[in-house]
This record gives structure tokens, C-alpha cells and sequence, in this order.
């Protein structure tokens, strides 16, 4: 998304992207403040494994050329990369790909001595070399690009370069500047347009927003995928915004947790955020004073590191339990990998939250809901319905309705009973939805009654609807509520049958007597 920013000629990109990187941690303080970390939440365990999947293999894949000696760019995408790697695979250098396989080899056999355990009745000299095993295997990426750069720094002192080196990499820190608010963009005939902190902005548009949001859904799936539990989301927010807003001093670009560096760290055996001080520590001393030795280190070596580190994050077993457990879950971990291959990773892992989301709306929307036939100790008849869902919001209305309707029609007109004993909230929409469902079936003449709302629920049907509704508490008070109902429908039942025939006795009795008077009057 920064990339996008930076195609303009001269300064000016660079500009965007560090004015970029300082609104960043901006959004991100603000978001910290606002403690709108909950969209830790928004990140399911099939998403985080979709994403890491997908970074794994793109990061692999990145990796391949120079594994392989192929000089020249690795693309944009996965599949461009992929591409590139086959059609420039005759390129590929011998001293290179065989360094980088060999590095390989060696790097996975060391992984495995670190798993090597020391029995504990063991000898002291056994335990010694143990211990000095484990380190040995724990120093493995370390060790091996010091034994590289060290072949390739015989090699070069013989005036022979048989691998492609990493270079000579510019020493030092950049100077301390505020972020650019205004640019210039170069125009037609060597004329440049003046752009303001406003113009900037409108460049930027919504990435402005979407950048810090990715940002640390990035982050936060990295620290599942590493970490596992125990992520405070404010302090992750807080972290990444000082890290933006302190880096845009620096002429950084917006910055979020790095994966491959992560998943290295993670293989080397870094536990905990100490290794941070450690590489932080690393780095200003390497920027200062080892960048004359970096050259030497060979690019096949670097990417015989990174890929045996992520070759393990590509969880694949975690679809065969899913796929016996929940089809669904496999959704929005599928819709991450896909799209984190097709067009990125982070608009991959958005469009996975977002599939997770609308799998959360549709079960809102569409609660499960039982309808049973059943009685009471009186053996008066009743439609139970029990919805499976502990909120009842507006898109669910109409579904209940619909569920109660189709009961009625199979079950007859009987009274109907609508279990909220598992129901913890009631949106103003539902209420009005109960209230208009309790008035169609008045006109069927079906009663209807709520069992067990809580406090709540039963707070917002008394304001909604402004009149009384049947309630019953429990079983024995639903009892008692169907049993007078059965009573007085009996009553009702009888009134309709007797009362027709009132007047028919009444005439039957009076009739002669009235014609009687009739011929008397008229006599």
C-alpha cells in the first residue's frame, strides 16, 4: 500500500511515505486511547492460520532466486515470482544453489539436535555436552552465515567470487527530521506543483485508515502464530504507534511486525520481548560498525535462513480437524490464503476477518431455533420455542416469525411459548418485532407467552411495547399461566356455543303470550 504512494518522481514519494508512516502512528495512538484493541478479536484461529500459511509460502517463494543465484527482481506477487523463478531457471548459478541446498540440509539436521534430550541420571559430562549441543543448535542461523560469509571472505581473498554476495550496504543512521508536510511533484517540462499537507492527505486517502488497521491485525496475527495467548492489544497499539510516529523522524515507511524476521527469531529459540532489546541492540552497532563486513555474507546462505525457518509455519494440519469439526471455520481460512497469494497479504487477512465477520452477522441473523410440542403437569398443550442464540437482534425478526408461523401451521392454534431463559439481550427491533408477532396471533386468538426473560430483556418489552405481556418466570408459573388460559379459552369456548342459543329459548318461551297481546290489541 506505501508502494502505491511512491511512484512519483523526485522526493515526493518518499515524502508520502513518511508522512504516511508519521499519520499511521497518529491513528494508531488514537486508536490505543480509544482502547479499540479489540480487533484482536476480529482475528479467528483459521484466519491467523490462512494468513500464516500464505506469508510463509510468499516469503519462501521470495526467496527462491536467491537461493538459486538467479539474478534480477523477484516480482511483485507470489505467482509472478513463481513465474520469474521458471523462466529464468537456466540462470540459475551452481555455486549458489548448492551453498543454499547444502545450508538448508544443514540448518534442518541442526534443528533437530536441539530436540535431543539429555536423560536426567545422565553423567555430568553428558549433561555438559548437551547443554553445548543445545547451543550449538540454538546458534544455528548465527553460525552458519558466519562460517559462509567466511568461506566467501577466502574466496574473495583470492580475487574469486563464486556466490552473489549481499553488497556493500550504506553505513549509519538517518538524520533526525520532522516528517514533510508539503511536496513537490514533478509536472511536464521539467516544472513541479507545489502540494500542501491537505493535497498530501487527499493522495493518501483511506490508506491513511487502512494502513494502521492492517498494521495490527498483521501484528496481532503474528503474535498468535508465535506467541499464542497473553496479547494486550492496547500495548501493541501503543507500541506500533511510537514505533511509526518516532520512525517518520527518521525518514522511516509505515512499520508492523516483520514475519519472516519473526518466524528466524522464533527458530533460533527467542522466548521472550527481550529479544527485541537484543536485535534492536544488533542492529544500531551493525548499522554503525559491521556494515563494511555485511558484504561478504552470501545472498544464498540469507535465503537458506529465512526458508528454513518458515517452511514450518504452513500449518496444514489443522484442516483434516477442521474439516471433521466445522466445514464453515474453513471459509474464512481458505479466503485468507487464497487471497493472500492472489493480491497480498493484507488485504488477504481483511478480506478473511471480514469473511468471519459476515459468518457472524448470518448466525445473528439467522439464529437457530427449535419448535416443540409439548404439555404442561396439566396436560394442557403448547408450541415451545427455543432459540439457540443468547441475543436477539433486528435481522433475526422476521426468521423468528417466520419459525413461529410454520409452527402454529403444524402444531395448530395453540398457545405459543417463547423461551428466553438463554436470551441475555433484546435489541429495540426484536421488541417491536415481539410486539407485532403478540398482535397477530391476538387476532388468531393464540396466546403468547415469554418464559424467563432476564431483567433486562423483560426492562426493554415492558418500554417497547407499553402494555402488559404474559410472562412466566419458570415451569411452575408457566404452569399456573397455561392453566388459566386453558380455563378461561374452555370458558370462552362455552360462551360461543351458549350464547346463540339464548335468544332462540327466550322467543320459544315468549312467543305465544306476545301474540296473544298481538289479537287483544287488535281485537
Amino acid at each position: 500500500m506505501t508502494s502505491r504512494h511512491t511512484g512519483h518522481g523526485g522526493e515526493s514519494g518518499p515524502h508520502f511515505a513518511i508522512l504516511l508512516c508519521f499519520l499511521s502512528g497518529i491513528v494508531e495512538l488514537a486508536m490505543a486511547v480509544l482502547r479499540l484493541g479489540a480487533l484482536v478479536d476480529l482475528i479467528s484461529l483459521p484466519v491467523t492460520v490462512g494468513f500464516t500459511s500464505a506469508t510463509a509460502l510468499i516469503i519462501g517463494a521470495s526467496q527462491l532466486k536467491a537461493l538459486l543465484g538467479i539474478r534480477g527482481g523477484s516480482g511483485s506477487g507470489f505467482a509472478e515470482t513463481i513465474k520469474t523463478v521458471i523462466e529464468k531457471f537456466s540462470e540459475a548459478r551452481v555455486p549458489d544453489s548448492v551453498l543454499g541446498f547444502a545450508s538448508i540440509a544443514v540448518l534442518l539436521a541442526m534443528r533437530k539436535l536441539k530436540d535431543i534430550k539429555t536423560p536426567a541420571d545422565a553423567s555430568k559430562s553428558r549433561k555438559t555436552f548437551g547443554v553445548a549441543l543445545w547451543l550449538f543448535a540454538t546458534a544455528r542461523n548465527a553460525l552458519l552465515v558466519l562460517v559462509t560469509s567466511s568461506i566467501a571472505y577466502y574466496y574473495d581473498s583470492k580475487g574469486e567470487r563464486p556466490f552473489i554476495l549481499t553488497g556493500t550496504v550504506k553505513s549509519g543512521i538517518p538524520g533526525f527530521n520532522p516528517p514533510p508536510f508539503s511536496t513537490q511533484l514533478p509536472g511536464p517540462n521539467n516544472t513541479t506543483t507545489e502540494v500542501g499537507f491537505v493535497g498530501m492527505v487527499s493522495e493518501l486517502g483511506i490508506n491513511i485508515a487502512l494502513v494502521p488497521v492492517i498494521a495490527v491485525l498483521g501484528n496481532v496475527a503474528i503474535s498468535k502464530a508465535f506467541g499464542g495467548s497473553g496479547i494486550n492489544p492496547t500495548k501493541e497499539l501503543v507500541a506500533l504507534s511510537l514505533s511509526n510516529i518516532v520512525g517518520s523522524f527518521f525518514s522511516s515507511i509505515p512499520v508492523t511486525g516483520s514475519f519472516s524476521r519473526s518466524a528466524v527469531n522464533h527458530a533460533s529459540g527467542v522466548k521472550t520481548p527481550i529479544g527485541g532489546i537484543y536485535t534492536g541492540a544488533l542492529v544500531l552497532l551493525a548499522l554503525g560498525l559491521l556494515t563494511p563486513y555485511f558484504q561478504f555474507i552470501p545472498k544464498a546462505a540469507l535465503s537458506a535462513v529465512i526458508i528454513s525457518a518458515v517452511i514450518f509455519m504452513i500449518e496444514y494440519e489443522v484442516i483434516r480437524p477442521l474439516w471433521k469439526c466445522n466445514k464453515r471455520e474453513l471459509i474464512p481460512g481458505a479466503v485468507t490464503f487464497v487471497l493472500s497469494l492472489i493480491v497480498g497479504v493484507e488485504l488477504g487477512l481483511l478480506a478473511g476477518v471480514l469473511a468471519d465477520l459476515a459468518f457472524v452477522v448470518y448466525r445473528t441473523a439467522r439464529p437457530h431455533i427449535s419448535a416443540d410440542l409439548a404439555s404442561t403437569s396439566s396436560e394442557v398443550p403448547f408450541i415451545i420455542i427455543r432459540p439457540r442464540h443468547s441475543l436477539l437482534y433486528f435481522p433475526a425478526v422476521e426468521w423468528v416469525r417466520n419459525g413461529i408461523s410454520k409452527a402454529i401451521k403444524s402444531h395448530g392454534n395453540i398457545p405459543v411459548v417463547l423461551d428466553c431463559r438463554t436470551v441475555n439481550e433484546f435489541d429495540y427491533t426484536a421488541a417491536t418485532g415481539l410486539g407485532a408477532l403478540r398482535k397477530e396471533l391476538d387476532t388468531k386468538k393464540i396466546p403468547l407467552v415469554v418464559l424467563g426473560p432476564s431483567n433486562e430483556v423483560r426492562k426493554m418489552l415492558r418500554e417497547t411495547l407499553k402494555s402488559s405481556l404474559l410472562v412466566a418466570s419458570n415451569e411452575e408459573e408457566l404452569d399456573a399461566v397455561l392453566l388459566e388460559l386453558s380455563c378461561e379459552s374452555r370458558k370462552n369456548e362455552l360462551r360461543e356455543v351458549v350464547l346463540p342459543l339464548l335468544p332462540q329459548v327466550s322467543t320459544e318461551q315468549e312467543g305465544p303470550p306476545t301474540a296473544t297481546t298481538a289479537v287483544d290489541i287488535e281485537e
